[in-house]
């Protein structure tokens, strides 16, 4: 394969300038000559008659040749160019041979150029884009994350900003937000994929609710446990327009893509209020709260017993996430009738019980199970032994 037809396919390939690919083969040839011959003045040069890169020396015209890889004589000069004169620095064409490694060395000169031209291509059409949601398609799972490919070019989501206990399917449509481009690849990967920040959550709700993109609906703040819940603080910037309404929508319509977007992932929307008391309140959503005392950075809140997991959440993350959207660290209080009752059954067994009324009523349930167990073995004993005697 001539010379010319590599170049072709590198610009069909690579969607790379012609001029430039020719360019950047004329440098990997001069590295690998100038690393078998470095004390010689080389050059090269796409001859596209003969279609090969012409490698050429740089000679002194002289009368007398004294060295022959520094020198030519004036005859053989005036050869090579008409005009030439004596004391002038002409370039003659090389024939010296280079061997495997040289080649090699040439190899790696080009596929570096390539890289680092493609990587300034892509810096440049996705740069403006850093910061927006962008769509691609599942190419690759790996532990370490996921290989997206947008349009003709591969992004990476690493494992930690992706949204946990989330499925990888290769050839899935995905929307992820485009974190972060780099100058140079680092590891293969150029274009940084997140989905489990709240910038990515915020873009979503301007792309699904019309209201958030135009201003009329403001998202003031929100806080992330990806993979299990969000909680979105929106204002209305219009008196007509009520905020969490508009962002759920007829019968969940807007919200119910966001919501497929981010897989099991809930998400509290709360309508922003400048009642301190009623924020800490919604912002333990679902709980219900019976009341509450603000005391400088702290928030206490009486809960119903049966309320007090909902308002703590899956692994605490409820009452996190409440205390980081209101900035208050939030201390659960059992309400006055859940004290009462418990204090009733200390006065009945003398003592305080070390779980409170929640672990007695669990040592209840617990032994009234095994009650019934006994119970009914007891009555399957007898049954067995009374139609042992009727036989």
């Amino acid at each position: 394969m001539n010379l010319s037809q590599v170049i072709e396919e590198l610009v069909e390939e690579r969607d790379l300038d012609r001029s430039v690919l020719s360019d950047i083969v004329c440098e990997g040839m001069l590295a690998a000559y100038q690393k078998r011959y470095p004390d010689l003045s080389l050059s090269t040069v796409y001859n596209k008659q003969t279609d090969q890169i012409d490698i050429l020396i740089d000679k002194k015209v002289v009368q007398s040749v004294e060295d022959e890889d520094q020198e030519i004589s004036l005859r053989k000069a005036k050869g090579i160019k008409p005009d030439a004169k004596l004391e002038e620095i002409v370039k003659v064409p090389f024939n010296g041979p280079i061997g495997r490694i040289e080649i090699l060395r040439a190899k790696q000169i080009i596929a570096q150029r390539i890289r680092s031209i493609e990587a300034s291509q892509v810096y440049e059409e996705f740069k403006s884009k850093e910061g927006t949601v962008i769509h691609g398609l599942v190419h690759k799972c790996e532990p370490s994350g996921t290989t997206i490919k947008v349009g003709d070019t591969f992004a990476f989501m690493p494992k930690s900003l992706s949204i946990p206990g989330e499925r990888c399917i290769v050839g899935y449509p995905v929307r992820a937000l485009l974190k972060e481009v780099l100058v140079e690849p680092r590891n293969e990967n150029q274009l940084i994929l997140d989905r489990s920040s709240t910038d990515f959550l915020r873009q979503l709700f301007e792309l699904e609710i019309p209201e958030i993109y135009e201003r009329l609906v403001e998202v003031k703040k929100i806080v992330r446990a990806a993979g299990y819940k969000s909680k979105v603080v929106v204002s209305s910037n219009d008196k007509n327009i009520d905020p969490v309404g508009t962002c759920v929508g007829v019968g969940g319509a807007r919200i119910k893509p966001i919501l497929r977007e981010l897989g099991m992932e809930k998400i509290d929307i709360i309508s922003a209020s400048f009642d301190v008391d009623q924020f800490v309140r919604d912002s333990l959503k679902p709980a219900t709260v019976n009341r509450v005392e603000i005391t400088g950075d702290k928030a206490r809140v009486w809960v119903d017993e049966d309320q007090r997991s909902v308002a703590i959440g899956k692994m605490g993350k409820n009452i996190s996430l409440a205390s980081q959207l209101t900035g208050f660290e939030i201390e659960l209080v059992k309400s006055d009738s859940a004290a009462m009752r418990e204090q009733a059954l200390e006065d009945v067994f003398g003592e305080k019980l070390p779980g409170g009324s929640k672990q007695l009523d669990e040592g209840v349930q617990e032994y009234s199970e095994d009650k019934v167990e006994a119970e009914s073995s007891q009555e399957t004993d007898e049954s067995e032994e009374g139609m042992g005697h009727d036989r």
